[in-house]
């Protein structure tokens, strides 16, 4: 809708401002009018509202140059039609000097209503003009708060047919993202090449160029490393090409950082690669063990039930023996009987140790001592109740990583004591390993074929627990903590925070 045009008659009276209302609905013009006989009150009319134009009437009690100088002041370029008597050259050259619009013979009606017409076209151009402008400024509005809003650097990069590029547009995120600020990105532009790892450039340049010849969609993932930071970053561009009218192609798109993506996937991967060596190292025991104890079977309890057959064979012929004979044949198969149980009940041993149906603190107190006899070095257990009520599983499990972190201080440690503590904890229970050794490193635990450590941390994530394993325990040397919930149900998804143990 086109509003009212805005009329100020200056010099005139009331009734000349009647007459110009008349005219101006005869030419159907919409348009409001006021009057004012003095040059002394414009500034508070101009306070008042805003004009579109002023109708000034020249006389020599009232010159329109003042009117001219007037707005000139006030700093207002609002369209002045001078009215005269009758047509003076000189009085028209000098007030077209002063500013005037028009100037036009006060009887000439026509042309009066002419110029009120081109008028309103020009205050209807105008007003089309503001209307763009605040759109524009109104939606820049949106797309800044929105560019500046994103996890990403929005951006604009163009490539002209000379190889030249520069970047059009770059959103403030530049600086948290590159380490540049958008002014200093668009006057270098190389500077974000300079920011990609030697090693990623010719995936960049090559994706760059696949996108400029096809106008595909510009997908990149690389390393930078920002100005003024030295972390390595990973960052995903994706862009959409559009060649402009000279010959250039323009890619509209954001680069956002995912260096937080890229380590998870890169962990992914890496636990997969750990969990089939594991996988394949637990297969591998697996037959091992099946090897060993088939071997056992046959070479041990096989070979003393074929020697207890060769004692008997004898007894079953109708020869008259004496019944000293019968008497030795008898010891010796009760002797080879014997060997028999011990080997059965050695092999079941290995297989799962009968003391942990005593309890798993029980469990843990004899393989101390059976580890102490058999490497010679000092095992202490303290353990913070007599009895740790547990499911089957949930021992087996404790105990298997106990008999593991034994295993690995007795290969590596070069240690001389050891320190055990088990205890039953806010429905957890708590296992630290402890020895005096040469400790373990960071490059020890990350060996391609440290399988021990790797079936510890399975063991405890199965059930919903955590493992620890650090250089500088108690007695200096390496330290094993496992903490698994009492039920062997599950756990928070992150390992919690070890709480000091008062041990008696």
């Amino acid at each position: 809708m086109r509003r009212a045009l805005a009329i100020l008659m200056m010099g005139c009276t009331a009734t000349e401002a009647g007459w110009l209302r008349g005219l101006l609905e005869q030419a159907n013009l919409p348009a409001g009018v006021a009057c004012v006989a003095t040059i002394e009150a414009l500034p508070d009319l101009w306070q008042q509202q805003t004009w579109d134009l002023v109708l000034a009437e020249h006389r020599p009690d009232f010159d329109v140059s003042r009117v001219l100088n007037m707005l000139a002041g006030l700093g207002q370029d609002i369209p002045l039609i001078a009215l005269v008597p009758h047509l003076d050259e000189d009085l028209a050259e000098r007030l077209f000097a002063s500013g005037a619009q028009d100037v036009l013979l006060k009887s000439d009606t026509i042309r009066l209503m002419a110029a009120i017409r081109g008028c309103q076209r020009y205050t209807g151009h105008l007003q089309d003009l503001c209307e763009a402008q605040q759109a524009l400024e109104r939606s820049e509005a949106r797309f800044r708060a929105i560019a500046s809003n994103l996890p990403g650097l929005v951006f604009q990069f163009v490539l002209e047919p000379d190889g030249r590029v520069f970047f059009p547009y770059v959103s403030e995120s530049s600086r948290s993202l590159l380490g540049l600020s958008p002014d200093s990105l668009q006057e270098q532009p190389e500077a974000f090449l300079q920011l990609i790892l030697a090693e990623d450039v010719a995936g960049y340049d090559q994706s760059l160029q696949d996108s400029c010849e096809q106008l595909s969609a510009w997908n990149w993932e690389g390393r930078i490393r920002a100005r003024g930071d030295e972390d390595t970053k990973w960052i995903s561009l994706r862009a959409t090409p559009r060649r402009t009218p000279r010959g250039a192609v323009l890619w509209d798109g954001i680069m956002l950082n995912i260096t937080r993506n890229k380590q998870i996937e890169l962990e992914i991967a890496r636990s997969r690669a750990q969990l089939e060596e594991l996988s394949a190292y637990s297969q591998k025991a697996k037959e091992l063990e099946r090897t060993r104890i088939a071997r056992e079977i046959h070479d041990d309890i096989g070979g003393t039930l074929t020697a207890i057959k060769c004692e008997l064979v004898p007894c079953l012929d109708h020869s008259s023996r004496t019944p000293e004979f019968y008497h030795n044949k008898a010891a010796a198969v009760e002797s080879l009987i014997d060997m028999v149980i011990d080997s059965t009940r050695r092999i079941a041993l290995d297989l799962r140790p009968g003391v942990l149906d005593c309890g798993i603190v029980a469990a843990v107190q004899w393989q101390a001592r059976e580890f102490n006899q058999r490497t010679g070095i000092a095992c202490n257990v303290a353990c913070g109740s007599e009895e740790i009520a547990l499911d089957g599983d949930l021992a087996v499990a404790i105990f298997r990583v106990f008999q593991e972190a034994l295993t690995n201080i007795a290969k590596h440690a070069n240690a001389s004591e050891v320190q055990v503590k088990l205890a039953e904890t806010d429905d957890q229970i708590y296992l630290q390993v402890a020895d005096n050794g040469c400790g373990i490193t960071d490059t020890d635990m990350e060996k391609i074929n440290s399988f021990g450590i790797r079936s510890m941390r399975e063991r405890c994530q199965q059930l919903g627990g955590w493992f620890h394993i650090q250089s500088g325990g108690p007695l200096a040397g390496a330290e094993v903590q496992i903490r698994i919930p009492a039920g062997g149900l599950s756990a928070s998804d992150q390992a919690p925070e070890l709480n000091r143990i008062a041990w008696e």
